[in-house]
Parts: C-alpha cells; sequence; structure tokens
C-alpha cells in the first residue's frame, strides 16, 4: 500500500524515516569490538597492541567514509544503502567465519582488511540516511539528529541484549548477526528512503516537530526496555526469548505514525500565500537581510561582486570549509571527544578484566544505552534553546565534554562501582557529540556538500581511536601487562589504565575549551536562526519601531 503513494505523501515521507531509524538501529556495529575481540584475541594470539590494531583498521574504514560523502551527491540513497549492505556482509561475514573456526585464522594484515571493510560498511548507511533525512526535515535539524544517531547509540545494546537472550553471548553468533541483520534491513530502506521536499511553513514544521516528539518517546522507551534487561541479572530460556520478541515489536511501534498519517491523508490544508510568504522564516530572514543593507545605503548586487568566500553559515565547499578557522576548532574539539571515547568502547574488554569482571556486557551497553540518552536529550535541549534563547549549539559539547572528563576520572580512581559511573558518564558524553556535530556542521557550512562534510567530520573516529587507542593505550597497557605463554599479554590492577584515563581528561577538557571558543565565535549565526525561528516577533519589531 505505501509503495505506492507519491513521494511527496507526508505518510510514505513518514515511512521513509521509519526505515532510516532500522537502519541506524543496526549501524552501530562499530562500537561492538569489546563483545568479540577476546574471541580474536585468542584465537589469533595476539598482544593488547595488535588486538588496538585491529580495532584501529575497524575505525580506519571510517576514513573511507569520504567516498560515501562524495557518492551522496551522485548516487541515490538506495544505492548507497546497498553498497553498505554488501560490504558489512563480506567483512563481518568472513570475521564471523574465523572466529566460529569454520575457517583458520587468516594472516594479520587480511583480518585487518576486513575489519576496514566492516568499519567502512556502516559509513555508506550513516551517510545516506543523515543526508537524506536532514534534507528532508530541514527546519527540525536538532531532533532528527537526536533521534538517528540515539538509535545508532541503542544499536550496540540492541545487538548486544538479542545475542544474550537468543545466543548465550555467542561471539560467533554475534558477529553473524553483524553481517546479516543490516543487510535485510537496508533493503527494506532502499525501498522507502527517498529525499522529499522539507516543510514549506510554520504550521508544518510545528506538525514535524509534535510527530517528532512521538518518536522520542518511543525511543525511550526502548532504551527503559534494554536497559531494564540489563539491570536484572541473568533470566532464563523463556524469559530472555520473550525479551526478544518484545524488543522487535518496540522497534515495529514506529510504524503506527506512517500509518496514522496515510489513514488522515484525506485531511486538506489550505494556506494564503502572503500570509505563509509572511511567516516563512527564510522570507523573513532574507527580507531583513534586505532591509539592513538598504538602511546603509547600499544595494545587494553590489556586494555581491565583491563577495569572495562564503560566511559562516552559507553553504561551503570543501576547500572553502578547511580553509577556515571554524572547521578546526570544530574538528579538533571533535577529535578530543570521539577519540577518548572509542578507546573506552575498543578497550572495554580489558579495562574490565583488569579491574576483576569476568564479562563487560553490561557496560557496553551502558555505554549504548546512556549515549542513547545523549542523543535524545542534546537534540531536544538545544533546538529548543536555540529558537527561546539564541544559545549556540557548541555550548552543549561543552557540557558533554565536561561529562567525559568526569567519567574519565571516575575510572582512573578504579574504586567500586567506578567503571559503572565511568560507562554512564562517557557514554552520555559521547552521544552529546555525535548529535550536537552533525546539526552544528550543517548550520556553519551548509547543506549542499553536506555528505562529504560530515565524513570529514568522521575522519575523527579512526584518527581517535589510532591516537587514543592504538597508541596510547595499547603501549601503555602493554608497559604494564607481563607475557603469557601463548604469546599475548595480559594485566590485571587499577594501575593498567590509570594513566590512559588521566591523559583523556586532560583531552577532554581541551575540547571544553575549543567548544566554549566555537560557541562565542558562531553566536551570530544563531542568532539569525532565532531570529528565522521567530519571525512573528521580529515582525512585531519592525512594526514597533516603524511607529517610531
Amino acid at each position: 500500500m505505501f509503495p505506492l503513494l507519491p513521494p511527496t505523501s507526508p505518510a510514505k515521507k513518514w515511512l521513509g524515516f521509519v526505515t532510516a531509524i532500522w537502519v541506524q538501529a543496526v549501524s552501530g556495529n562499530n562500537y561492538t569490538f569489546s563483545n568479540y575481540s577476546l574471541a580474536l584475541k585468542t584465537l589469533m594470539a595476539l598482544t593488547q597492541l595488535q588486538l588496538n590494531n585491529l580495532s584501529v583498521a575497524k575505525d580506519i574504514g571510517k576514513a573511507f567514509g569520504l567516498l560515501s560523502g562524495m557518492a551522496s551527491d551522485h548516487l541515490s540513497t538506495s544505492t548507497i544503502l546497498m553498497i553498505g549492505s554488501v560490504e558489512g556482509l563480506i567483512g563481518y561475514g568472513v570475521q564471523w567465519l574465523v572466529v566460529s573456526e569454520r575457517i583458520n585464522p587468516l594472516p594479520y594484515w587480511q583480518m585487518c582488511i576486513f575489519l576496514c571493510m566492516g568499519g567502512n560498511s556502516t559509513t555508506w548507511m550513516n551517510t545516506a540516511v543523515l543526508v537524506t533525512c536532514i534534507r528532508n526535515f530541514t527546519k527540525n535539524r536538532g531532533p532528527v539528529s537526536g533521534i538517528c544517531k540515539g538509535y545508532v547509540g541503542l544499536s550496540t545494546a540492541i545487538f548486544t541484549d538479542l545475542c544474550t537472550s537468543l545466543f548465550s553471548s555467542s561471539p560467533s553468533k554475534f558477529l553473524l548477526m553483524l553481517a546479516i541483520v543490516p543487510a535485510i534491513v537496508c533493503v527494506a530502506a532502499c525501498i522507502f528512503l527517498q529525499e522529499t521536499p522539507p516543510a514549506s511553513s510554520p504550521s508544518e514544521e510545528k506538525q514535524e516537530a509534535e510527530v517528532f516528539i512521538i518518536f522520542n518517546i518511543l525511543a525511550i522507551v526502548v532504551a527503559v526496555y534494554l536497559l531494564a534487561f540489563d539491570i536484572t541479572g541473568p533470566h532464563g530460556h523463556v524469559l530472555s526469548l520473550a525479551f526478544a520478541v518484545g524488543l522487535i515489536l518496540l522497534l515495529a511501534m514506529p510504524l503506527g505514525v506512517p500509518l496514522y498519517t496515510f489513514l488522515c491523508t484525506s485531511r486538506t490544508y489550505s494556506f494564503d500565500i502572503e500570509h505563509k510568504a509572511l511567516e516563512d522564516p527564510l522570507v523573513v530572514q532574507k527580507a531583513l537581510l534586505e532591509k539592513s543593507k538598504e538602511s546603509a545605503g547600499v544595494k545587494v548586487a553590489d556586494f555581491e561582486g565583491f563577495k569572495q568566500r562564503p560566511s559562516i553559515g552559507e553553504d561551503h565547499n570543501i576547500v572553502q570549509m578547511i580553509q577556515t578557522f571554524d572547521f578546526w576548532i570544530l574538528f579538533v574539539s571533535f577529535l578530543c571527544g570521539t577519540g577518548t571515547a572509542m578507546c573506552v568502547m575498543n578497550n572495554m574488554a580489558q579495562m574490565g578484566l583488569a579491574l576483576g569482571y569476568s564479562s563487560v556486557s553490561i557496560f557496553i551497553s551502558l555505554l549504548s544505552i546512556w549515549g542513547f540518552f545523549g542523543r535524545i536529550i542534546s537534540g531536544l535541549i538545544s533546538e529548543y534553546y536555540i529558537g527561546t534563547h539564541a544559545m549556540p549549539r557548541p555550548y552543549w559539547n561543552a557540557v558533554a565534554e565536561i561529562l567525559m572528563s568526569l567519567g574519565y576520572l571516575a575510572m582512573a580512581l578504579a574504586m567500586p562501582g567506578s567503571l559503572y559511573i565511568g560507562s554512564i558518564f562517557v557514554g552520555m558524553g559521547y552521544g552529546f557529540l555525535l548529535t550536537i556535530t552533525v546539526p552544528v556542521a550543517s548550520e556553519l557550512f551548509g547543506l549542499k556538500h553536506y555528505g562529504l562534510l560530515y565524513n570529514i567530520l568522521i575522519l575523527n573516529l579512526p584518527l581517535g581511536s589510532f591516537l587514543f587507542s592504538g597508541l596510547l593505550a595499547g603501549y601503555l597497557y602493554d608497559a604494564e601487562a607481563t607475557k603469557t605463554s601463548e604469546g599475548g599479554s595480559t594485566c590485571v590492577g587499577s594501575h593498567c589504565y590509570r594513566l590512559v584515563h588521566l591523559i583523556m581528561a586532560l583531552a577532554s577538557v581541551l575540547g571544553l575549551a575549543l567548544n566554549v571558543l566555537l560557541a562565542i565565535r558562531t553566536k551570530k549565526v544563531y542568532t539569525e536562526i532565532y531570529e528565522s525561528k521567530n519571525p512573528k516577533k521580529i515582525i512585531m519589531g519592525f512594526s514597533a519601531s516603524a511607529k517610531y
């Protein structure tokens, strides 16, 4: 029924968004390395440095996300999704063959290639979803980013808990899920996820915002459901199976939104053209610009001839973007946060073992679930404060860095329960960063080349993984560890990662300072966004001034 709807149908637009949510819910496989890293370490007799470099190879796959960014300007959404699903099927499929011992362990360099392919597969999925959704809902970028990135955050917990409930946390079954499930979901998304015209009036924008509240509520229900499963301890076979069925039903519940929209398509809306033009934020913003230039006695055309490069807030090409100081502030601050968080995610199995935990599934789930809460909260709250106080969005990235630095300090103390606290704080801070940076990039540098811009920023994930996980954590851990008879290394005690956590806390403080600087420098951009979101206030202000 839905596929027969025209592309501009609201029901099909929302159905596309639902499939985008599903893609995001299965595309967080890059954060699941700790679930099977010990199996790889044992089978291949690796040192911690060698294992960390395998995780770096996985993250380097994101560096090749530049290809998906460039492709997003030339290929359809469905094509990009299919490329990602096939690549993931091969990359994780080969890892499954190795871990399940259906084939002998491959040479180290070959394993690096297949982990890289698995890591790169998600860049195609994320690019297809984020570029399409941001363009479809340009007036609600914060909530869109929060919901999409929120489900990415839940992805790790979804895979981990499903594997725990159905397959008793088997690493080989886990990898099989990572190979097959995303491919199936991407096929469904290929049919429905397409670019559609964004909201063209304040009333449509308001309707979209109301619908996003429903999506946020449904996402929170899923997160609470996963959290309840994690904190209630071991479960029997029947209860675990019931949990899996319930989770699948909860993930299907967003389908109610397009179904309701389809049933209500008989409703018609009429708009007065002059009134619509008056209320359209873009029209108001353009009118204000024209008025300000006319008041200075200069025509707009006079400026166009002298304009050499776009201002912050306008569309930039990649060369223009990297020539701005603001881009490098955003890039380095993002590196300080995401790089340190990737180190925790890639090394959680060894961090838990060092502190005496035989299983780290609970910590991986905590990182994922609280990362989700960080994504949802930051998307909503940043959008609210822009619309009410013109508060620059980078301030919320500064909040994220504070949370993460506190998390690293808690882990460095290695007191009872500190790993739980650290996982919650780091997960939430990482969720803030991933969600806030997506709309910030589009607001500062435009949507014209957004696919490539997004993937340039995502270069921070492999770069940060290499610096903080491959080099910092790998070398410092092996310096504290003892050699095993099989040729690997192991370390037990709070000293194993203490210096690593302290250095990462300092990196987060640097990220905090950079984000505050970026917020101050971009205050004007967010003032203009505030004015575009509140055209009536601006018009009333002009009317009042006209009386005098």
